[in-house]
């Protein structure tokens, strides 16, 4: 007599979501895994910056002006004795900072306009695309040196008002680059809706009874995600740049906000005499936005089924 052996049924393969897919492929992307590790470190730094600094970044030494690179200060004394490791510490602060918030409002900006733009269209697609066209065709660095400086400077009682705020120059040159940053996020976004709201899941929400406003947030926004990931990403490199040079130039966060960008500045007329000023502090930003950047490519990869990750 023979008994019949039975074998389990072969279980279904579990389906993956992009996300889960994007990140499986960004975890084989070396660059921007070692790039994810870097800003990660960078920001426990700037959390724990009261541990880690050996010293108050604004305290003064003035028998210790212009002194080398020591076993006391590891990365030397600026012009007015003060140790540079603790102040290129508390920068990563103001730079990240600066960095995410810039991302998150300008990119935040971005996608509802470029929502609106490619959703809506007609008279609302034409005046945001005509606008953004506008702002596009204005030169963002002297803009934003005149405006900076206006702002500085003017006598305007909300201005001054705003002024007297600790650390005010931050929350004003937060406010310019958000201002300046979202066009290229609202052109990427529109392009994606345009491409989307013809589909069929939109047309049948929209035979549901769906209103613009759920099939916008409910049904585009997560089929757009990735494109607002990745200029988020890009977007935050932009802005320590950006946030670097205005201060760099003087018209940027002001003194006594330790920021990589006047540290820069405050070396500018001894660099040649003494290096490691410029060398410490461009050598943070230049880790810091190839970090970020490296980490948006790698967001780009992971997203895009067509690259060979």
């Amino acid at each position: 007599m023979t008994t019949a052996v039975t074998t389990p049924a072969a279980q279904p393969a579990k389906s993956r979501s992009t996300l889960q897919i994007a990140m499986r492929r960004l975890r084989r992307h070396k660059a921007a895994m070692a790039s994810l590790t870097v800003i990660a470190a960078l920001i426990l730094m700037a959390i724990f910056a009261p541990l880690i600094a050996p010293y108050d970044p604004n305290a003064q030494d003035l028998e210790g002006i212009y002194s080398p690179p020591s076993s006391q200060h590891l990365l030397g004394q600026d012009s007015l004795g003060r140790d540079m490791l603790s102040r290129i510490i508390y920068g990563s602060r103001v730079s990240l900072i600066v960095g995410f918030t810039v991302a998150i409002f300008s990119v935040g900006l971005g996608t509802i306009m470029g929502l609106l733009s490619g959703f809506l269209g007609g008279l609302v697609d034409t005046a945001i695309s005509r606008f953004i066209e506008l702002m596009l065709s204005i030169p963002e660095l002297p803009l934003l040196l005149t405006l900076s400086a206006l702002l500085l400077a003017s006598d305007a009682p909300a201005i001054v008002a705003l002024r007297q705020t600790p650390n005010a120059s931050v929350f004003i040159i937060i406010g310019i680059f958000t201002f300046f940053g979202w066009m290229g996020t609202a052109r990427l976004v529109r392009g994606e809706v345009l491409k989307l709201k013809n589909l069929e899941y939109v047309d049948a929400a929209r035979a549901l009874g769906a209103r613009n406003a759920r099939i916008m947030f409910r049904h585009l926004v997560p089929n757009v995600v990735a494109v607002i990931i990745v200029n988020g990403t890009l977007a935050v490199g932009g802005a320590i740049l950006g946030e670097a040079a205005l201060s760099f130039l003087g018209f940027g966060i002001q003194p006594p906000v330790s920021t990589w960008g006047n540290m820069l500045s405050n070396a500018n007329e001894v660099v040649l005499e003494h290096p490691y000023l410029a060398f410490w502090p461009g050598l943070a930003i230049l880790i810091t936005v190839l970090s970020f950047n490296f980490l948006g490519d790698g967001l780009r990869d992971a997203f895009d089924p067509k690259s060979r990750l």
